[in-house]
């Protein structure tokens, strides 16, 4: 669309709960790199997965995003005011035949003894999930850390699921309608999310949609080499103190925040970091310990 910026990027976090330091590191570097190329931030809120999402969570994910000087441009986005938008790529899928209704649960499938229902001559009478009927087509891409990665699709080994049995869109399938939507340009996120890539990639062609230019960053990991997550219970990130935890995730981020800046307020610190941004230095790692 005439008029915008060439970087659009995004920070997408899930009302799960509060953020950690991981989750915090992730908004960082794509602030940071939106704006060190005059782009575009963008918050959206992943809330379709409604069983795992925790009362307050979202307004408590703008306050701590406020109290780290991390202003977002626009409004905020939420995912559950797009279903219909979700709905129409998969009737569009349909449309061509490429989805199917899937009655097997996780424990079933395995290497060998992949899901039968594409096979399915007449539609089940029971609760299914909607599978994407994949090729064997070969999705290669560049991530801006990473170096080249591919992937083979199997067929029928390798076809993942659109909208779960509980009706509720899947991950993989609204982030590339959402990225779509906001017209992403540019993704960050974190290395463990870098097989999921191939498959996004994967939609977007089949959707005639524009794939972004992906950068997958190093996790933070706790002294035992524990991605920090909710899963691992990650405690939340401190307010009180939001510029010694900039600081410390500079420092993480290999960046060499000078000491000069170790009491600076956070926005002085996000001013030093987009001038002195220098991601190249996080090239090909896959991990960083927070202690």
């Amino acid at each position: 669309m005439p008029g915008l910026p060439p970087y659009i990027g995004r920070f997408a976090p899930s009302p799960t709960g509060s953020l950690h330091l991981g989750s915090l590191c992730a908004a960082l570097v794509s602030f940071l790199e939106a704006r060190t190329h005059q782009g575009l931030w963008l918050l959206r809120i992943d809330d379709l997965d409604t069983p795992r999402n925790i009362k307050g969570a979202a307004d408590g994910i703008l306050k701590t995003l406020d109290a780290f000087a991390l202003r977002w441009d626009g409004q905020v986005a939420y995912q559950s005011q797009y279903l219909d938008d979700y709905q129409a790529a998969l009737d569009d899928l349909a449309k061509h035949k490429l989805t199917y209704p899937c009655t097997c649960s996780r424990k079933t499938l395995s290497d060998n003894h992949p899901c039968l229902c594409r096979d399915r001559q007449n539609p089940p009478s029971c609760a299914y999930a909607l599978r994407l009927n994949t090729d064997r087509r070969i999705i290669s891409f560049h991530d801006q850390l990473q170096g080249i990665s591919s992937y083979q699709f199997k067929g029928r080994q390798d076809d993942f699921i659109l909208k779960r049995k509980d009706r509720i869109i899947a991950y993989q399938f609204a982030v590339v309608v959402d990225d779509e939507r906001q017209q992403v340009s540019h993704v960050v996120r974190g290395v463990d999310l870098l097989d999921s890539t191939p498959k996004q990639i994967y939609l977007q062609q089949l959707l005639g949609l524009i794939t972004p230019i992906y950068m997958h960053i190093p996790v933070i990991i706790d002294k035992d080499g524990y991605k920090l997550s909710k899963q691992t219970l990650a405690t939340a990130v401190d307010l009180k103190n939001p510029h010694a935890v900039i600081f410390k995730l500079l420092a993480l981020l290999k960046q060499n925040p000078p000491d000069a800046l170790r009491q600076a307020p956070p926005t002085e610190l996000l001013t030093w970091a987009v001038g002195n941004w220098n991601p190249a230095l996080l090239k090909n790692v896959q991990a960083i310990e927070a202690d």
